[in-house]
């Protein structure tokens, strides 16, 4: 019956099909079972209880203050180890009902303490909570790795996260991912659902181009033009601050500089709101050897193009971050990571979830690890007697930055084969291959979607309330200001030009 059941889940061809499938298969292990008990070694069940009951009968009895001090006293993702992987290893759905029903209580208590009329406390003391929680708690953000062509595996992972109302309002892209990143951050909500279509996401030819164009003899620049259309056809023309303002998420494109001594950007709203967003990903794209280094375009204060750094080219920029964790943490507080990984040069090293506690797979993780720092440490060495030599130089300095980079986070949803040949990086894909990689997406996003949906929930619901509070204050301040008398020209509402 279990394999059966198993069956079921791997032939699904939604997710509803599969959680449905998944929930009978936890029936039938007892993993059920497991999820109602609240024991387990694995977390401070006692710990989480103990606070359920007291947020849960203060918000029964409606002790405003009393539940305001009691959130005060700290709002946390991992409290009592519930953030853990291992409590979402037993089951193939979700995780012990217990953190479920954490999390639910303190979403309800934010809810309430967030209503417009809430007895005995001041909006003043609501703005300062909020922001507190906010920055406290923080948030998640979602990361696509640099790919080529097996980007497609990422549209099959933000399909699914789409579909479930689950996508972070941080994502970053680096090489193919920020080709993702930046058409889902450069439409309008509504309007994602046609990045899905087989229609938008054929691309074959241009990518036959570009692989004709390898041959020895072949200017570098026509292949960058192939990968200019596919650019021009699928993302708008527009800043980081326009797309910002069309979606509402805020996607961050990192790039890698072509010359020595120069330091690595991260290109958003927020460090580069005026930089052009085809510019960016076309640089962050552009793989040294294959593609010419590039130059990045802004809009000046008259919308006109200008260029940007002129001084400056850029590549790749998977070689310097595929993912840029450190940077995102300090410009949004983010501290949780969805990684979307296809990277071919990371795959292999990175150790399924469910094996992680074996003794051979530690001994396998300490062997790799001592390769990586004999490799460093060669690499380094190697560096100063040819320092001279400008090319080799480049290409240690480029072995030291890939292999130094973290390519996990705190959710990795990887593709089922973890040996990518690199060589394919740069592969045209036909219609069919397209939607199986988007298809292997989905399917590896389906069995963490319970786990991501419930260790996003409570900054989902806090970044929500934030935005609310903040936006009733500023229409409040504005109706107090008073209004403009007919010839009056002296009194100003604050804001009006």
């Amino acid at each position: 019956m279990s394999r059966a059941l198993e069956r079921k889940m791997a032939e699904a061809e939604n997710y509803e099909q599969w959680k449905e499938a998944a929930i009978a298969h936890d029936e039938r292990s007892g993993a059920a079972s497991w999820k109602q008990n609240i024991k387990s070694r694995r977390y401070d069940y006692a710990a989480i209880q103990r606070r359920l009951e007291i947020l849960k009968a203060m918000r029964r009895d409606n002790d405003n203050h009393g539940l305001l001090f009691t959130l005060n006293e700290g709002i946390h993702g991992n409290l009592g180890g519930m953030g853990s992987s291992s409590l979402y290893q037993r089951a193939k759905f979700g995780t012990k009902q217990l953190i479920v029903d954490y999390v639910d209580e303190v979403s309800s208590a934010l809810e309430h303490i967030g209503k417009p009329k809430v007895k005995g406390i001041s909006t003043a003391e609501k703005v300062d909570f909020f922001h507190r929680a906010h920055l406290c708690f923080g948030q998640s953000a979602l990361m696509f790795s640099g790919s080529g062509t097996f980007l497609f595996f990422h549209v099959g992972v933000f399909k699914a996260l789409w579909e479930q109302n689950l996508i972070p309002d941080v994502i970053s892209g680096s090489s193919g991912g920020a080709l993702i990143a930046a058409v889902a951050g450069s439409r309008a909500p509504e309007a994602l659902g046609e990045i899905f279509e087989p229609e938008f996401l054929e691309f074959e030819d241009d990518i036959k181009s570009i692989v004709r164009n390898l041959a020895p003899g072949k200017k570098r620049n026509l292949r960058k033009q192939d990968l200019i259309r596919i650019i021009e056809r699928i993302i708008p023309d527009v800043t980081f601050q326009e797309a910002y303002q069309i979606s509402g998420l805020n996607i961050n494109i990192s790039i890698t500089p072509s010359e020595t001594h120069q330091k690595s950007r991260l290109l958003n709203a927020i460090t580069s709101p005026n930089v052009m967003l085809r510019e960016a990903v076309l640089a962050s794209c552009c793989i040294p050897g294959v593609f010419p280094p590039v130059s990045l375009a802004a809009k000046n204060v008259h919308g006109e193009r200008v260029p940007y750094l002129p001084s400056r080219k850029w590549v790749d920029g998977s070689l310097s971050e595929d993912l840029p964790m450190k940077r995102l943490s300090r410009l949004y507080g983010v501290n949780h990571f969805i990684v979307s990984q296809t990277n071919p040069l990371a795959l292999p090293f990175i150790s399924n979830e469910k094996s992680k506690q074996g003794i051979l797979n530690t001994l396998g993780q300490t062997a790799l690890s001592t390769m990586k720092d004999w490799g460093l440490a060669a690499a380094h060495l190697l560096q100063r007697p040819i320092s001279k030599d400008a090319y080799i130089n480049k290409v240690i300095d480029g072995y030291i930055s890939l292999v130094s980079q973290t390519y996990i986070g705190d959710i990795n949803i990887l593709p089922s084969n973890r040996f990518l040949s690199p060589a394919k990086v740069l592969a045209a894909r036909n219609s069919e291959e397209v939607m199986a990689l988007l298809s292997e997406g989905e399917r590896q996003t389906w069995p963490l979607i319970e786990r991501i949906r419930i260790q996003t929930h409570i900054s989902k619901r806090l970044n929500r309330l934030v935005e609310e509070l903040d936006n009733s204050v500023i229409k409040s301040k504005r109706s107090a200001q008073p209004k403009r008398r007919n010839g009056d020209k002296t009194l100003k509402i604050v804001g009006e030009k």
